[in-house]
């Protein structure tokens, strides 16, 4: 029996659907997903297994143009998506009209593996502004196969999962079998709590902040975890822990429950807030904080 084995990566402008799309895929929440924009940082690999089949899917963040260190370190993973791709998904929503940058799209329109326009969220739009998409679209990246969905509501997304196997590769598997992703595990708990956090606050908070699992034990029935909240200000410090504690209790509160249905184990998590003044302009910190390749 043949083995198709392959790296799928799913670029796009911020907030398109790529996170949900990936999980759709994958079965698993393994992305962030929440209505704010730049919620994906790092690149994420998902890996789907079939008996004739291994898919590597990457989720890449969003594509803007860089205001700080941070943001130039995250289209860094974006344009690395372009070089170990076998296939190519670019993913646009209902009404969108152009990707955020110029050099990024013509890579798109002159890519030398097949390429995937998913035209999300239609579920969000009639008949007449979807074919009016479609015909713009189809113009626009003439090597794309073209497939409207809605990662959402599931809508064609197992027919476009199957049109991918098709295209792969034969090879072997890059990865276990029984392995889901080739991030630890710590990396879900600190983007567990960023999802809360992204919840909660307003504003720059949730930009300022990043998350570090210091501890993180795991016994038979329960997996202790001690988690820091890096801030860049005392004020942001105090908007973080809320009054009397509550607010950084309730995202404590919310991800243990998020980890406990992610790890099938009862968590116990420990949060503390630090100031780390201006990280995300820090070369060093950064690297710490895996941004920096």
């Amino acid at each position: 029996m043949n083995h198709k084995a392959g790296f799928v990566n799913i670029i796009g402008n911020p907030n398109v659907g790529k996170s949900t799309l990936m999980n759709a895929f994958v079965g698993e929440r393994l992305s962030i997903i929440t209505s704010k924009a730049q919620t994906t940082r790092h690149r994420i690999l998902g890996i789907v297994n079939g008996d004739d089949f291994q898919v590597i899917l990457s989720d890449t963040p969003g594509i803007i143009k860089p205001a700080y260190e941070l943001q130039e370190s995250m289209m860094g993973f974006v344009k690395s998506a372009f070089e170990d791709a076998d296939v190519l998904i670019y993913m646009v929503e209902i009404g969108e009209k152009e990707l955020k940058d110029e050099a990024f799209f013509n890579k798109i329109t002159n890519a030398k593996i097949p390429v995937f326009l998913l035209l999300n969220k239609i579920d969000q739009s009639n008949q007449e502004q979807l074919e009016e998409q479609v015909k713009f679209w189809a113009e626009k990246v003439p090597n794309a196969e073209l497939y409207p969905i809605s990662a959402l509501e599931n809508f064609n997304v197992k027919e476009v999962f199957g049109r991918i196997v098709e295209l792969l590769p034969d090879s072997p598997p890059f990865y276990p079998k029984d392995q889901l992703t080739d991030k630890p595990e710590r990396f879900f708990v600190n983007e567990a709590i960023r999802e809360k956090i992204l919840m909660h606050y307003k504003k720059e908070i949730p930009y300022s902040v990043e998350v570090e699992t210091e501890e993180f034990f795991e016994d038979e029935k329960i997996i202790r975890i001690r988690s820091v909240i890096m801030v860049e200000r005392d004020s942001q410090k105090g908007i973080i822990i809320g009054h009397k504690g509550s607010a950084l209790k309730r995202v404590g509160v919310e991800a243990r429950r998020e980890l406990e249905k992610f790890f099938g184990k009862q968590i116990h998590i420990e949060l503390y807030v630090k100031v780390n003044k201006n990280w995300r302009n820090n070369e060093r910190q950064l690297k710490r904080f895996g941004y920096n390749r």
